[in-house]
């Protein structure tokens, strides 16, 4: 079963099998996981005339008339509307940019409405409801009628119905022969139904109280599922030989004096942290979370010369040649004074572009560069070290699982510093990423003000321009950005580039201005992010190419456009590019978002500028998936279950994870086998790591 393509189910063929590909549904069993989105309660319907102003409501109504229009105010935007009724009463019914609705809103259709009632021009209306048809106005099916009944992500020419039907005709048929991969022990002591009741369940609930204790079981499983390779990894490690640094000196000291700055208290406490793993036998594998502007890199440069001086080679690697450069930049001015072994240290800038690559490669093999700092260009096979012990990865969700395995490869099991700047809050850190040492710097440099951010409508925007050019007038420097690079009419959003030409012939036509984005050329955005940051330029138009790392001081002013667009994270990740230096910053969102969504992220933002109270937010509006990429972490097997919500389960399946594999590392043992298999099946380098145990 777990094998078995969808296709070879009755009423499905090789071509409805594509479409659930599309949603990464390529086995029965997959078919089986793929869980509703959320539940409507149809034992009992609302009347039209029980409807309240901001209530939700799931009613069952007659289509009394239908009709679809054009809008006035934006190109290709299509309204479809309706009036529908049952025995009690009429409501009216829109839908916005769903033209193909019309066709299928004939007189005497019956539907299954769900939404929200607001009041619109006095009336009540739903608007943008979800929808079912119903054959005939029927009520004789018992999947979709007088029950609780799922509401699945469809799948390209699947309706509700007959998505529940395939469901069900796959349960009926495979549930009997279904492995559970918990043992009874295990489920007894947390009180956890057996997969194939919670399977039913979490499908087809008898009732609510079912489809809770079935939402706990699978949590449980994927939550312990995704433990066993981290606590394996963690305790491999602990059994491999790493390489002992000497962590004090006169290098470090040297540098340290030199600093503009005095270390915070935060970065002294990490910094000890540090120095004790690069100190010990066995390898460091530690994550470094720090607000934007918190002063990781600094911490990192240190660790670099800990490597350099206990005579080994460090690698700093960056995910885009932008932010790479900067901290080439920084670094190579910070380390310019000091002398170490009577020479000079030598540090080089790697990335793509290089035309000087071949001697780059001699030169790192022979030894003869302390410290690469570069982009992805750091994993080409070309590229090897002498003796590399040391490795920053900064902002690691930006490469995948296997770009961060290949650079520690080119050393002995060399020490590693994982840097983020989207921080969560501890003890989900620890569990999440449970085969790293977690460091956390919760506190600004000294004399830095926080960013005050304020929230402008569209109509508003003028107020916006002007405040920044109160800020350009006393020679400081501003961002406008842009969700895109070209004017999206289907969306409704400008573009940066079109943007750029109309701000730099009206209303900021006495500064100077630059644009840059993702489709320029490297050399392009490094001439124009140079401009900017020697003062060339006043106002830089910009997309999400700057959302990480870029460090201007003297940038005071940020204009966030159309910021309904960005998630949250982002929204807070392209703050971070302001606020740099002493001077108070302004960040100025501009949107007219209407989603309860939209809403909750504008509100976060304006209300606080602490990165950890951002990132809980984050995961409470987009969920786990989202906020950590699932591509990234293996997070897409946390479907339904929630480590925000569901802490306390996500610690006792962590504590499982351990007490089992503490005694059979390899599941070796008879009762693990079905459990063994499952791993197996959605961790495969789960056996390299057995191997190694």
């Amino acid at each position: 079963m777990q094998t078995t393509s969808i296709q070879y189910l009755k009423g499905i063929g090789p071509a409805r099998a594509k479409s659930f590909t599309a949603r990464g549904v390529n086995t029965i069993e997959e078919l089986m996981y793929y869980f509703p989105r959320r539940y409507e309660d149809r034992r009992n319907f609302a009347k039209v005339s029980e409807l309240k102003e901001g209530e939700i409501y799931t009613v069952k109504v007659e289509v009394l008339k239908g009709m679809q229009r054009n809008s006035w105010r934006r190109r290709r935007f299509s309204i479809t509307e309706a009036l529908v009724g049952d025995d009690t009463g009429k409501i009216s019914c829109v839908w916005f940019n769903q033209p193909y609705l019309g066709q299928y809103l004939q007189d005497a259709a019956w539907l299954i409405l769900y939404g929200k009632v607001e009041l619109y021009n006095g009336k009540l209306q739903l608007s943008n409801p979800e929808y079912e048809f119903l054959e005939d106005g029927q009520e004789d099916d018992s999947l979709n009628v007088g029950r609780i009944v799922p509401i699945y992500s469809l799948p390209k020419s699947f309706s509700q119905r007959s998505l529940r039907k395939l469901i069900k005709h796959a349960l009926d048929e495979f549930l009997p022969k279904i492995n559970d991969p918990l043992t009874f022990d295990l489920r007894s002591r947390h009180n956890l139904l057996n997969l194939a009741q919670s399977l039913l369940n979490i499908h087809f609930p008898q009732d609510f109280e079912l489809q809770k204790q079935a939402h706990t079981r699978i949590s449980f499983e994927e939550f312990f599922l995704f433990q066993l390779p981290l606590v394996l990894r963690k305790i491999n490690r602990k059994n491999k030989a790493g390489i002992r640094h000497t962590a004090e000196g006169k290098l470090i000291d040297d540098f340290t004096r030199g600093l503009p700055f005095t270390l915070t208290g935060a970065q002294e406490k990490v910094l000890k942290e540090i120095k004790t793993d690069m100190a010990s036998a066995q390898a460091m594998q530690r994550l470094l979370q720090g607000d934007v502007g918190s002063g990781k890199t600094v911490v990192a440069t240190i660790a670099c010369l800990i490597a350099i001086q206990s005579g080994h080679q460090a690698a700093f690697m960056a995910p885009t040649e932008i932010l790479a450069r900067q901290h080439y930049d920084k670094i190579s001015a910070q380390l310019e004074p000091l002398v170490f072994g009577g020479r000079k240290l030598r540090l080089v800038l790697l990335s793509g572009q290089d035309r000087d690559k071949e001697k780059i490669y001699r030169e790192v093999k022979e030894g003869k560069i302390d410290l690469v700092i570069g982009t992805h260009a750091l994993l080409q096979e070309e590229l090897s070290f002498r003796d590399l012990s040391f490795i920053v990865i900064d902002e690691q969700h930006k490469f995948g699982v296997g770009q961060r395995a290949l650079l520690p490869k080119k050393g002995n099991n060399p020490d590693i510093l994982i840097m983020t700047a989207t921080p969560i809050p501890r003890t989900l850190a620890i569990t999440l990423y449970g085969d790293l040492d977690i460091s956390v710097i919760n506190a600004l440099p000294q004399g830095r003000l926080p960013v005050k951010t304020m929230h402008f409508s569209e109509a508003q925007k003028a107020k916006a321009y002007t405040l920044a050019k109160e800020e350009l007038n006393y020679g400081r420097q501003v961002y406008i950005i842009y969700p895109v690079i070209e004017e999206s009419y289907a969306l409704d959003i400008a573009g940066a580039k079109k943007m750029f030409i109309e701000l730099k012939s009206g209303i900021f036509k006495d500064y100077r201005l630059g644009l840059i984005h993702g489709k320029l050329k490297n050399q392009e955005q490094n001439e124009v992010m140079s401009k900017f940051k020697n003062k060339q330029l006043d106002l830089l138009v910009a997309t999400t190419i700057l959302e990480v790392g870029i460090d201007i001081p003297n940038a005071t002013c940020m204009i966030i456009a159309s910021a309904e667009r960005f998630g949250l994270s982002q929204l807070h990740q392209l703050r971070g590019r302001i606020g740099r230096g002493k001077l108070q910053s302004f960040c100025i969102l501009v949107s007219d978002g209407q989603t309860e969504e939209s809403k909750m992220r504008l509100s976060a933002m304006v209300s606080s500028s602490d990165g950890f109270h951002i990132a809980e937010e984050d995961l409470k509006i987009r969920g786990p998936g989202q906020f950590f990429g699932s591509r990234q972490h293996g997070l897409a097997e946390l479907k339904i279950a929630n480590p925000l919500m569901q802490m306390q389960l996500l610690k006792a399946a962590r504590e499982e994870a351990i007490a089992l594999l503490s005694q059979d590392a390899r599941l070796d043992e008879r009762p693990h086998q079905f459990l063994k298999q499952k791993l197996l099946q959605r961790f495969p380098e789960y056996e390299k790591l057995m191997l190694v145990g």
